[in-house]
């Protein structure tokens, strides 16, 4: 049965419809906010997936282009995979709904959220997010929801929810927020050094309208949802896990508190491998077979509840570090010979080397999304290879992860990229991953700020990133302790990461990755505490020490750049029929040259001196010629009255033979050749758009002449009174 609900969110109508479409989905909404509109459909699969320890959760994101009136511009003209944008969506909307499935349930469930119509005033992404939450809630799915989000900016010193297109044009704030009525369940943001203060203002502004939203769909849930269906339960076996903790925490406890990766991984194997022995010499071997899964989600129980205690109850972390400390660290800029930056930056066993290029303006990355923005100039790519690890499998190109890590390194640096006005080119930092034991991602930031000033590039400040864990007590969730700098150990048993890159003014990116059912203010006020002092620590004693600035001047092997601007109307000037003119100066010079719709143009060459060629070129072709202007023009004719000047720009004067010196000339092949250069003054042009010349020597004669005369006349009637 069709049924419409609506309330208002941010001062717009928010309207959830469901029972009309794609019924044969376990649970199907169409969210409209204005004019976008937003379907979501969930499935479960009857039966769980067979061989996995993990819960089956998979989220899309489908930007549909005819939504915003375009047609794909591929070769096929459909959409194509997922642009980045898509696969961020697709993560944010993930992100506060996985904690609320049950820990041991493994049917796959699919979330799938299609746009189909956009009004850029109304975030569609934020409309998915809240569809896919009600989606869940009203279906038999087992979910512990409502969940809602809102997108938050800060235009002009006030917060604004959900802004408009207008609003984030001029915002200092791109943050989403989504939470339960109870907590804040993730964070996603970028900003112009934010205060934490303001942030969490933000934050707290935006769980205001998170919990009307939560509240709205749990009504609706109320009245129409579904009794949530039965599944096969995961659950260990209690009497496996109690043995083998009974026989081996002691020595995991230990085990785990091996201070190298390394170390720590060989011991865990060894302990892993005795555990299946003891239970089959115990058992029997057909036992052991039928529990094994057993046996192995308790091996991993037993190591995550002694990380945990250690931390929650001993203060005591696997790598022997205080709870506030971070691991050891060390940086190097300029460590690759040819390229135009590059830097290592290291955190413990996670090293990363992050490297930038500098190009031309028309290398910008051309986006083909549903929102309005067409390019970008600024592109930070992240890279996960298997030996960064340690594990033996080929590449296959980026994955979520690998976009999302990108993304927030991307956003953690645009807030410091100098204006395309101060510093003209497309800048792309690629960082890769050498090694990883946690925090690749703050590490990917660290390391490409020193690339970037390595390179030369001009940012208005350096920025670091660092992020902090949280272990908490299940029985007593007011009873945590907070962690700074997390290892991969640390982040896969805890139950936070909050990842946090600012400069020292304040945050430029968020990403908060929550294994609980939330976080209370007051974790986050800390956790915003702990990164900024961590930030200044890692930008003063270790960033500062390498290089403190960016590099005055930018790589030999980086394109330099000349730069103007020119009138509209010359720009067919300078391209030429068929673009005749623009390749004849590229033929000529080496260059290569961008012009702009509103007449900038760009001129790039890895020789300075071939970009001032060309410069010298263009400005000769988009002169204008004026009564008064004195030019160097090339001799193209001459007849017997005169020769006609080149003087560039597709003009032509004449230098008639009276006006080419003082004395007499009888031809004008006397003085002049076709090919001469001569300075000439333009003294006027007729009513016909015709040019007429006079040599600026002889310019010079005539002025002086007449200076003379005016001052002989002037001595005379002086003498005469």
């Amino acid at each position: 049965m069709f049924k419409s609900y609506e309330m208002e969110l941010a001062g717009r109508k928010l309207v959830i419809e469901t029972g009309k479409i794609a019924g044969l989905a376990n649970g199907s909404v169409v969210v409209k906010y204005g004019d976008t509109v937003v379907m979501v459909n969930v499935t479960a699969s009857k039966e769980p997936r067979e061989g996995i320890d993990f819960f089956p959760l998979s989220v899309d994101y489908e930007e549909k282009l005819y939504a915003v009136g375009k047609i794909p511009g591929s070769f096929q003209k459909r959409e194509g995979k997922p642009s980045d944008k898509a696969v961020l969506t697709s993560r944010a909307i993930d992100r506060p709904l996985r904690p609320l499935f049950p820990k041991d349930f493994r049917n796959d469930v699919c979330v799938v959220a299609t746009a189909l119509s956009v009004e850029q005033d109304n975030s569609p992404e934020v409309a998915a997010m809240i569809g896919a939450s009600a989606a869940l809630s009203i279906s038999d799915i087992p979910f512990g929801g409502p969940t809602a989000a809102v997108n938050v900016g800060y235009v002009n010193g006030q917060i604004v929810i959900n802004p408009t297109e207008e609003q984030r044009k001029i915002s200092d704030l791109t943050l989403t927020v989504a939470g339960t009525k109870e907590k804040i369940a993730m964070i996603e943001a970028g900003a112009n050094e934010i205060p934490e203060e303001t942030m969490l203002e933000a934050i707290k502004q935006a769980h205001v309208e998170i919990k009307k939203v939560c509240k709205f769909i749990s009504d609706i849930k109320a009245e129409i949802g579904k009794p949530k269906f039965e599944y096969q339960s995961f659950a260990v076996d209690p009497e496996v896990y109690a043995e083998i903790e009974n026989e081996f925490k002691d020595r995991m406890y230990k085990d785990v508190q091996a201070q190298d990766k390394m170390d720590r991984d060989i011991a865990i194997d060894k302990i892993s491998e005795d555990i299946i022995n003891f239970y089959t010499e115990k058992h029997g071997e057909e036992v052991a077979e039928e529990k094994m899964r057993d046996i192995k989600d308790s091996i991993h129980d037993l190591e995550k509840k002694c990380v945990r205690e250690m931390i929650l109850e001993h203060h005591i972390r696997p790598d022997g570090r205080k709870i506030d400390e971070i691991r050891p660290l060390s940086c190097e800029v300029g460590v690759l010979p040819r390229v135009h930056g590059s830097a290592i930056f290291t955190r413990g066993r996670t090293q990363v080397m992050s490297i930038a290029t500098l190009g031309m303006k028309s290398e910008e990355q051309i986006l083909d999304g549903i929102d309005t923005e067409e390019s970008k100039r600024y592109m930070h790519q992240y890279n996960f290879p298997a030996y960064s690890v340690g594990e033996a499998r080929p590449s296959r190109g980026p994955g979520r992860r690998e976009i999302g890590h990108g993304a927030l390194a991307e956003k953690a640096l645009v807030p410091v990229i100098p204006s395309e006005d101060e510093f003209p080119y497309s800048i792309r930092v690629v960082s890769e991953v050498l090694s990883s034991n946690g925090s690749t991602s703050q590490a990917s930031i660290c390391g490409s700020t020193l690339a970037l000033m390595d390179a030369g590039v001009p940012i208005k400040a350096p920025v670091a990133g660092i992020s902090t864990g949280l272990v908490t007590d299940k029985e007593n969730p007011d009873r945590y302790v907070m962690i700074t700098d997390i290892q991969g150990l640390e982040d896969f048993f805890g139950d936070m990461d909050f990842k946090v890159g600012g400069t020292h003014k304040g945050i430029t990116a968020i990403q908060v990755d929550i294994k609980v059912d939330g976080l209370t203010y007051d974790i986050i006020a800390e956790a915003f505490e702990r990164t900024k002092n961590a930030r200044k620590y890692i930008l003063d004693d270790i960033m500062a020490p390498q290089i403190s600035e960016p590099r005055k001047e930018i790589s030999k092997y980086a394109p330099s750049i000349e730069k103007m601007t020119i009138k509209v109307d010359k720009i067919k000037d300078v391209i030429g029929p068929g673009g005749k003119v623009i390749n004849k100066i590229i033929d000529e010079t080496g260059v290569k040259i961008d012009i702009e719709e509103d007449g900038r143009v760009f001129i790039y060459s890895s020789d300075s001196e071939s970009a001032k060629k060309a410069l010298a070129m263009v400005v000769d072709i988009v002169k204008e010629i004026e009564v008064g202007g004195i030019y160097d023009g090339t001799v193209s004719r001459i007849m017997p009255f005169g020769a006609f000047i080149d003087l560039g720009a597709g003009k032509e004067g004449l230098l008639h033979i009276s006006k080419i010196a003082k004395q007499r000339i009888e031809n004008v092949e006397d003085v002049l050749k076709v090919g001469d250069t001569v300075k000439v003054k333009v003294y006027e042009i007729d009513d016909q758009d015709r040019i007429n010349l006079i040599t600026k020597e002889l310019d010079d004669i005539r002025k002086a002449e007449k200076e003379e005369r005016e001052k002989a006349k002037s001595e005379k009637d002086n003498k005469d009174e």
